[in-house]
Formats: C-alpha cells, sequence, structure tokens
C-alpha cells in the first residue's frame, strides 16, 4: 500500500509518498480501507517533531479519517467488512490502509457521506467539547473565537449559536469574514497581528465577553486576557504554536479562570466517543451543522496540504484522498 511517511522531524518537504506493508488486523483490531484522511495542526507538530516524539521515526503521518472496514480481529464483535466507519487518534491514516482498535471507530450513519465524517471527527468533537463541555455556553453568552473561518472555528461558532450565544470571529484577511459570517459569526475582526481586544471591548460596551476559545499561540494570548470580563472563562488549546510565558496566578486579571482543553477528556471511553459523534452526525443530518471541506488533496500531496495549512491560505477542513 501508498502511505505518507516522515522519515525524519522537519518542514512539509521531508514528507515521503512510500510503499509500506499492508497490515494484517489482530485481535480487538479492524482492517480498513482509507477514504479519506483529515488532515490537522496536530499533524503539522508531529511531522516538526513537538509531539509524538516518543513514536520513533520513521512513521506514516494523520491521525483521522473514515473509510470501510475490509476485514476484522479476533474478538471483534461490533464491527464487520463492508461497514463504514471513522475515527481519531489512530496514527498512520495517512496510508491507503490502516489497522485500528475496534474501540476507536465509530460507525458512518447512511445519510452522512464519508469525506463528512472524516471532516467532523477531530474538529468537530474539539469544538463539541469546548462548547459544551469545557464552557457550557448559554443563552446570551457572548464568545470570541479565533480563527473563526478555520475547521474548529466554523464548527464552534455554529455549535455556540446553537446553544443561544453570540460570536465575535476573528480572522486573518477580509477574505475570510464572509465564511465566518456564513457560519453565524454576529461580529467578524480582521486581524493578524493581535490587536483585536480593542474592537471587542467596543462591541460588547467594555463589558468583554464571558469566554474566548483561543488556539492561536503566544501572540495573541495577552488580547484575550483583555478581552474577557470579570469571571470570564479562557479556553486555551492548540499546542502547535506552542504555549504563553509561565504564568504568575495572582497576576491574572479579573477573577478569570484558564485552562487548556483537550478534546480526549471529552472522550475517554468508546462510549463517550460514540455518544458525542452520533451527536455530531444528527446536527450535520438535521442541517443544524455545516462542514466547509476547504480542499481535497491526492494523498501523494500531502506536503502541499501541510503548506496550505501553515501559511493559513486555507479555511475549513483539508482532506487527503488515498
Amino acid at each position: 500500500m501508498k502511505a505518507i511517511v516522515m522519515p525524519a522531524a522537519g518542514s512539509a518537504e521531508i514528507l515521503e509518498y512510500q510503499e509500506q506493508p499492508d497490515p494484517v488486523a489482530g485481535p480487538g483490531e479492524a482492517l480498513v480501507e482509507v477514504a479519506f484522511a483529515g488532515v490537522n495542526f496536530m499533524d503539522i507538530g508531529v511531522r516538526q517533531g513537538n509531539i509524538l516524539t516518543q513514536l520513533p521515526n520513521p512513521k506514516i503521518l494523520g491521525v483521522e479519517g473514515a473509510g470501510r472496514v475490509l476485514a476484522v480481529g479476533d474478538g471483534v464483535k461490533d464491527f464487520k467488512p463492508g461497514q463504514r466507519v471513522a475515527w481519531v487518534f489512530a496514527l498512520g491514516s495517512y496510508a491507503e490502509r490502516i489497522v485500528i482498535p475496534a474501540s476507536s471507530l465509530v460507525l458512518i450513519p447512511d445519510a452522512i457521506d464519508e469525506r463528512v465524517a472524516a471532516s467532523v471527527m477531530m474538529q468537530g468533537l474539539t469544538a463539541s467539547h469546548f462548547a459544551t463541555d469545557f464552557y457550557r455556553v448559554q443563552p446570551g453568552d457572548v464568545a470570541f473565537v479565533h480563527a473563526a473561518a478555520g475547521g474548529v472555528g466554523l464548527l464552534l461558532t455554529q455549535i455556540i449559536k446553537m446553544r443561544g450565544g453570540q460570536v465575535i470571529g476573528r480572522v486573518s484577511s477580509e477574505e475570510k469574514t464572509s465564511i465566518a459570517r456564513e457560519a453565524g459569526a454576529d461580529h467578524v475582526i480582521v486581524d493578524s497581528a493581535g490587536r483585536f481586544a480593542e474592537a471587542t471591548l467596543r462591541l460588547t460596551q467594555g463589558e468583554g465577553v464571558h469566554v474566548v476559545y483561543d488556539g492561536s499561540g503566544p501572540t495573541t494570548f495577552q488580547g484575550s486576557l483583555d478581552v474577557l470580563r470579570r469571571s470570564g472563562t479562557f479556553c486555551w488549546f492548540g499546542p502547535v504554536l506552542g504555549g504563553p510565558q509561565p504564568l504568575d496566578i495572582m497576576s491574572l486579571p479579573k477573577s478569570i479562570k484558564i485552562g487548556y482543553a483537550v478534546f480526549l477528556d471529552h472522550i475517554h471511553t468508546p462510549e463517550l466517543l460514540r455518544a458525542h459523534t452520533a451527536q455530531l452526525f444528527d446536527w450535520i443530518a438535521e442541517g443544524k451543522l455545516k462542514v466547509r471541506i476547504g480542499g481535497e488533496y491526492p494523498l501523494a500531496e500531502a506536503a502541499r496540504a501541510h503548506s496550505d495549512m501553515e501559511s493559513r491560505k486555507s479555511t475549513g477542513k483539508l482532506l487527503l484522498v488515498p
């Protein structure tokens, strides 16, 4: 089979399109033919040598996708060949085939396209965690969403609106404003330099927002602090771009609450994984949640997909097609 392999940490150019041995399902596992693999900032972090460094190189990239079961190993009762499945956090998804623990799979309902399923496993579950678990958005809450035209930002905006909240979205260019507004953002601020706090405070009559979702790295950290109202909540995510400087907890303003949101805490059992993905699939089937696919690339062009994501050219979800 063909796969995208990183021989060592480095830039997108180090990725290699290689022939690899066909995997075989062992006990408790399923062999899946990959139809679509999701591209995530996590993959860039792995490629750069910042994440999953405990796994030796060379290794096949990718952790998310959708496809069809080809075979199952001993002890697998919930899945059978021919079924359509999706997954997240299965390393080696940038490939034509992958072996995955059956406990990490979810069935794709008939009403959901495989490309859509592959697009929401990482980013949809992340957005769900942020707005329904880490900070439970309530009617009337005002949320600030960074990268509001990105994959997570678009889904997060829609979930916040479903829960009765208002959204102030930040995008990096004028071209992305219409995309953020289509997702439901009430206000959109164009900013690429981290100077968004003053405009946000004007929009909230000086009060600030109830919650800010920031995965944009250290350059926006202070601004995100500044836009919060008293007792507001700061949801920090996105380790690929690095964290802020060490914090003196007594220097935090306005009695705010701050935390690092990890969506694996949202789906730490197979039952939770299936319950939360079922909710996402229901929202999509009902037309309440729309998935924007910003680009599909042949598997061999994974390096181009990485470069487009890193350059912030892309919007929505990027997919690789084996």
